[in-house]
């Protein structure tokens, strides 16, 4: 009896999902005249931002993202064997929000499903999770979910990160079957001596909806404990060490040179970030499309947000790069052959 060979994945469908209410430059220059917006938005590249209401979570946001991709696409909901929810604001401490989703999304009780919390690198490390549960035979269909509303751990007054942050939501359907961009191989990475440098020290995030409010620290006008913290500078200095390496030696694991990369898809970090690295690397400004204007980072959707936005300007066969880094530290990076997936 001959070996069975290893099964491929594919990337089917994306859809995305941002929430209404949009916050811009001119609001927070209005909200504290202390901040110089311009010389801000000239440097992250990030003009606006959509914000989740108080009593809408990540789990509302992807599940709305699920809803537009199934409706849209016409899959069979009981087809799905595997629900993955990348997120680092979930609805509950426990259970699960993944488990939460499966139920809302009407999915089969014979669905596996979990969060992982992973941050700025989750979609490649989800894509490789998919990935394996399909080559190992655990699943033939996987839906893969991105969501976060990190704006509910930023402090109004912390400047570093609120002019940052959006929210939002994605839903990505991954299956064994042709066509559709192909899962190549990838790298990926941890070094959590840099945990400190972006951290939520305590928290939760559905027992704070409906309030609207941020405690506050000593004195009213510090993060607390609940804030989201980040050392900019450090997480700069740890991304130009470690992202190109990653990006190289992704490239020749798929026997590729970095001139024979098509598209890079980085992680949406903010302007100053991302050209710094594309300019390290000299990838040519064209193959690396800066997607965060009027979103702002937003975590673990960055990449297939980008995706989404930019796929009518793929074409079959181009490689496409996707690179994840940052919260943990972690970081990921792996390629697609592309082919048109369904976008909704």
């Amino acid at each position: 009896m001959g070996l069975r060979s290893r099964a491929e994945a594919f990337i089917k469908g994306i859809s995305a999902h941002l929430p209404e209410s949009i916050v811009t430059n001119e609001q927070l220059q209005a909200e504290n005249p202390d901040w110089e917006m311009a010389k801000i938005e000239a440097k992250v590249g990030i003009k606006a931002r959509h914000v989740a209401p108080p009593d809408v979570t990540a789990g509302d946001l992807a599940y709305s993202a699920a809803c537009k991709l199934l409706e849209t696409s016409g899959v069979d909901r009981n087809s799905i064997d595997f629900l993955l929810f990348c997120t680092q604001s979930p609805d509950y401490f426990l259970p699960t929000t993944a488990c939460i989703l499966q139920d809302r999304l009407h999915l089969g009780t014979h669905c596996a499903a979990f969060d992982f919390n992973q941050g700025c690198s989750g979609y490649v490390y989800g894509l490789r999770l998919a990935e394996s549960l399909i080559a190992s035979g655990n699943a033939k269909r996987v839906m893969f979910l991105t969501g976060e509303t990190y704006t509910k751990y930023i402090h109004p007054r912390d400047r570093s990160v609120r002019v940052l942050f959006g929210d939002g939501a994605t839903a990505t359907l991954i299956d064994d079957t042709g066509p559709g961009a192909r899962i190549l191989r990838g790298c990926l990475g941890t070094d959590g001596s840099g945990a400190e440098n972006l951290i939520v020290r305590s928290g939760g995030m559905r027992s704070r909806c409906g309030s609207g409010e941020m405690p506050l620290g000593t004195g009213g006008d510090r993060p607390s404990p609940e804030s989201l913290f980040m050392d900019g500078q450090e997480l700069f200095l740890f991304t130009l060490r470690r992202i190109p390496p990653l990006v190289e030696a992704t490239a020749k694991l798929n026997n590729c040179t970095l001139e024979g990369v098509d598209w890079f898809i980085f992680h949406q970090a903010n302007a100053f970030m991302n050209e710094h690295i594309r300019t390290k690397l000299k990838i040519p400004k064209e193959k690396a499309p800066l997607m965060l204007e009027d979103v702002g980072n937003t975590v673990s959707n960055t990449i297939p947000l980008t995706i989404h936005r930019v796929c009518d300007q793929f074409e079959p066969g181009q490689k496409i790069m996707l690179v994840g880094f940052g919260v943990g530290y972690s970081w990921g990076a792996c390629m697609l052959e592309w082919q048109p997936v369904l976008r909704a």
